[in-house]
């Protein structure tokens, strides 16, 4: 196990080369097996996540080679259609093969998908979903067992607008016999891309990016050199940090419009926000003050996925601000581990009361989960004195090279083995 040594108080500067975005690239490893074809997939961040998916791409009869950043994916001799639990404990994204395996082999077993704990989330919309189009699902004994003799397409609802969900119907509706229109879709920019990625392989899928996409399934699929877009959630902890510390960063790549009610609040904060096509500057200078109101939602409302990070920059600002989690119930497990470093945080069932202090102290913590993991690193970023982050499983599932990173930019990093 890995831990972070970090001596806070150091402003940020420079530029932040960002990764491919996690939640794209896992759904298009899932995609990789619609195909008998190779695929590729271009910068690939060395994440845990994905190292975890090309396992489970492996498993089942896939060859999958690292080029440096680039990921060969040839699905060709792929002959199994179940996944072990190891791996689908590890990674919540493995429930994405549901859809994939049932499209490819017409049967699917799999165990509950696992990943971070930050609460229940349950896949009833997913399972509900491929009943629709034709499955017969059986849940017994922690698995999953799916089975069809066709996929056909359907008229679909969605009670909510799950991303897993939404991207687990394209998978298997992409080659169903007829249309498939699903209404009340997710409209996370990562299901644009994993549209984008099906129709360059020869699919017909229009609407991603709305609440209504519509699939006309074909009957095949070719190969494809893609590369996913940038991580929004990578760019938004990255300009919290620069927020927090103070200073000045900039990126490239990254649409404003992925992140532009965090940028609103970045600049409710205090912090100056210069955007020039697909380039982001942001300057942070002397306390900030606190956001009245957080409060997250589905794109393109305030991610939750940003909601941590965004409550450890509260922590210092002038004010108070209230934090609202409406998506996973148990987001706000990371707040005793701020509270050790002088935080005032008050959590009442799904709403977090912070009252900003001027400054956090360093201290000994835990990553318990992805988000808010990278929320303690900002907070020991701008902290005074050392702080130690241990468990960094957590933090590698999403982040790529973060010490390096961060330590380009002039942050006291180091990453050490216990």
């Amino acid at each position: 196990m890995d831990k972070f040594i970090i001596d806070g108080g150091r402003r940020l500067f420079g530029e932040v080369r960002l990764q491919s975005a996690k939640n794209s690239v896992l759904p298009l490893f899932a995609a990789s097996v619609l195909t008998e074809s190779k695929v590729t997939i271009l910068d690939t961040p060395e994440i845990s996540d994905a190292l975890c998916m090309a396992q489970i791409l492996r498993e089942l009869g896939a060859d999958v080679s690292f080029h440096g950043s680039n990921v060969v994916i040839d699905s060709a001799n792929a002959d199994s259609h179940e996944i072990s639990s190891t791996l689908t404990k590890e990674l919540r994204s493995s429930v994405f093969m549901l859809g994939s395996l049932l499209t490819r082999f017409h049967r699917a077993r799999i165990a509950y998908p696992g990943g971070c704990d930050i609460g229940l989330r349950p896949i009833d919309l997913h399972l509900n979903a491929l009943k629709r189009l034709g499955v017969d699902i059986i849940e017994r004994d922690g698995y999953i067992l799916c089975e069809c003799k066709e996929l056909r397409g359907a008229e679909i609802l969605l009670d909510f607008p799950s991303v897993g969900a939404t991207e687990n119907i394209l998978l298997a509706a992409v080659k169903a016999e007829g249309t498939t229109v699903l209404q009340g879709a997710a409209k996370e920019p990562e299901i644009v891309d994993l549209q984008n990625f099906l129709n360059q392989m020869g699919a017909k899928v229009q609407g991603a990016g709305t609440d209504v996409i519509v699939i006309e399934g074909v009957k095949k699929l070719g190969g494809v050199t893609f590369r996913p877009m940038k991580d929004r959630i990578e760019a938004g902890t990255f300009l919290i940090a620069a927020a927090i510390c103070g200073g000045e960063i900039e990126m490239n790549g990254i649409k404003s419009e992925n992140i532009g009610l965090l940028l609103h609040k970045l600049r409710e904060n205090g912090c100056k926000i210069h955007i020039k096509n697909d380039k982001i500057r942001l300057e942070s200078h002397g306390r900030l003050r606190c956001n009245r109101r957080i409060e997250t939602m589905p794109f393109p409302g305030f991610p939750t996925d940003l909601q941590a990070q965004t409550t450890a920059l509260n922590c210092t600002a002038e004010g108070g601000a209230l934090v609202v989690e409406n998506l996973f119930e148990t987001r706000f497990k990371y707040v005793p581990e701020l509270q050790k470093m002088g935080a005032d945080i008050e959590v009442k069932g799904r709403h977090a009361f912070v009252r900003g202090v001027p400054r956090l102290h360093g201290a000994t913590l835990v990553a318990g989960d992805l988000r808010g993991g990278a929320a303690l690193v900002l907070a020991a970023l701008g902290a005074e004195g050392v702080s130690e982050v241990l468990d960094l499983s957590h933090v590698d599932r999403g982040y790529s090279d973060l010490q390096k990173k961060l330590s380009n930019l002039g942050a006291k990093v180091k990453r050490v083995r216990i």
